[in-house]
């Protein structure tokens, strides 16, 4: 079922800058909101087995102690 959307009260230097957008992508100005809906919604989900597997090879991780001294790295830099 799609449900339709509204977005009210949206400045206007916002909105130019959506076309501008949508334009560079070759959509229309709604398709280009459904993209950027869908793409934020897509960072919310949890990462599947195989992109956390080609993140580790990605990082060259190849054990645990090297696993969490990445883990510490990244905490401690917060």
């Amino acid at each position: 079922m799609t449900v339709n959307l509204s977005i009210k009260n949206a400045p206007d230097r916002v909105v130019q800058r959506l076309r501008e957008r949508a334009e560079r992508h070759h959509r229309s100005l709604q398709g280009e909101l459904l993209a950027i809906i869908e793409a934020a919604v897509e960072e919310d989900r949890p990462a599947t087995p195989a992109e956390i597997l080609a993140e580790v090879r990605r990082l060259g991780v190849r054990t645990p102690r090297e696993a969490a001294a990445l883990v510490r790295a990244d905490r401690d830099g917060r």
